[in-house]
């Protein structure tokens, strides 16, 4: 009776034991057991309990060939000997072992050699640039900047031009470029500021800000497009997290915006102005990127573009496509198949310099050489990206070409796009983009041939 109730109080105390034991782990070294070894039928017992399945090994023909596991996570498996409770490996079992382990380092050391160099590549271009961004920078600071109005036309400067301008340098050299043909001062920009400043006032006094909206769709006066800023401030390079409400730049952004809509209430806020604003704000002081943005927009192409001038849009998409056709005579022909006009996708491009479609480093390198050459880079840009995506482009039909050209790839490089730019050819019949846009405002039949009808709509 006493040796009985002892068991059965031994077995007891066990079982918890026996449940507990951590048992042959596939990788790392086996723990110390504290009971004895399990037996391979009650491991297996075990397994198809937890799973709910009954296990069957897969048939010598099911094997991977191609093993891609780590070699580290796999060292024990493969290498290992089996724990005392299983069969033993055979030797052709362990050769076959052997070898598939030495197969995955070798392929392991390869992607490691592979990607060491591609890092090293990555980084003696990045060294070179740099280099290359401190020597231009020497000579911007002191030959060409010193010098402006007599360097600024030379081969050499413009060549250098084309490179892209050193960010210490690019706020400056933009300033002087577009220049300041409205004549506005630090002092105009906190005049028209503190009018923002007033209207927001009112507007938060007066009505909810859905009342404000709403009026300032209706009002004539369109400064009370004021109250609509705040809708497209949010969504101005969100992933930089800069211009959104309490990030370092929303206030700036808030401002620069509400003080041209009340210095040109003609125009007022149209959506696109942000990312425009942004860009001058990220690279000029706030007066200054007020000045600049104010200038920028006053040229003849954002000014059509922004008053939303339909006559004066479309001379410039019949422009457009004459040197499409020129450049690029299977995609315009693909494109005239599907009736896809150049509103469709150019609209987007022209409104925000292509700060919201490519990439902001891409697009601050667009901005360098619009600066110098002007409007029609702008136009040669576009034509630039569809050569880039000629090949992909000619296999897409009409929804897939709007969809793609509205959202570019985001691996977009700088060298390959203005090696397509470069490429295209900014002459037609022995003229160029002005005598051509010159030729399409005289005949304005000839401009209405070329119609939208989205902007027709």
């Amino acid at each position: 009776f006493f040796f009985r109730n002892f068991f059965t109080k031994r077995t007891k105390e066990l079982k918890p034991a026996v449940q507990s034991a951590p048992g042959w782990k596939l990788f790392g070294k086996v723990p110390p057991r504290e009971n004895l070894p399990k037996d391979s039928k009650i491991i297996q017992q075990e397994y198809e309990a937890r799973t709910g399945r009954m296990y069957k090994p897969p048939p010598p023909s099911a094997r991977r060939k191609n093993i891609e596991f780590e070699p580290l996570s796999t060292t024990a498996l493969i290498l290992e000997d089996r724990p005392a409770n299983l069969p033993a490996k055979s030797v052709e079992e362990a050769l076959r072992h052997r070898q598939e382990y030495d197969e995955m380092v070798a392929e392991a050391k390869k992607r490691e050699i592979k990607e060491a160099h591609k890092r090293k590549k990555i980084m003696r271009e990045r060294f070179k640039q740099e280099d290359n961004i401190a020597s231009a920078m020497v000579i911007w600071v002191n030959e060409i900047l010193p010098n402006w109005e007599g360097m600024r036309a030379t081969r050499r400067v413009r060549e250098l031009w084309w490179q892209g301008l050193p960010p210490s340098v690019r706020g400056k050299v933009w300033s002087l470029a577009v220049g300041n043909e409205l004549n506005i001062t630090p002092e105009l920009y906190e005049i028209f500021l503190s009018r923002a400043k007033e209207r927001w006032k009112s507007f938060s006094e007066t009505s909810s800000e859905n009342d404000a909206e709403d009026a300032g769709a209706s009002v004539a006066d369109r400064e009370a497009s004021l109250e609509l800023i705040k809708l497209d401030i949010s969504r101005t390079f969100p992933s930089l997290y800069i211009f959104q409400k309490g990030g370092p730049y929303h206030d700036l952004l808030h401002s620069v915006l509400g003080a041209y809509t009340c210095y040109r209430p003609d125009v007022g806020y149209v959506q696109g102005m942000s990312f425009i604003a942004a860009v001058l704000i990220l690279n000029l002081e706030e007066a200054d990127a007020f000045i600049a943005f104010a200038n920028l927009l006053n040229k003849p192409c954002q000014l059509a573009f922004f008053r939303v001038d339909h006559s004066m849009m479309l001379k410039y998409f019949a422009a457009f496509e004459v040197f499409f056709e020129e450049n690029l005579p299977k995609l315009f022909l693909h494109f005239k198949s599907y009736s896809l006009t150049p509103d469709i996708y150019l609209i987007d491009w022209i409104f925000t310099l292509y700060s919201k479609s490519l990439p902001l480093d891409l697009a601050c390198r667009v901005w360098d050489v619009f600066c110098r050459d002007g409007e029609e880079f702008l136009f040669r840009t576009g034509l630039g990206i569809l050569r880039l995506y000629e090949d992909i482009l000619l296999q897409m039909d009409f929804i897939h070409i709007a969809q793609f050209l509205t959202k570019l790839p985001e691996d977009i490089t700088s060298e390959k796009l203005f090696s397509c730019i470069a490429a295209i050819q900014m002459q037609n019949s022995n003229k160029k983009w002005a005598q051509v846009f010159a030729s399409l405002m005289k005949d304005n039949k000839e401009g209405d041939k070329n119609h939208s009808p989205a902007l027709k709509s």
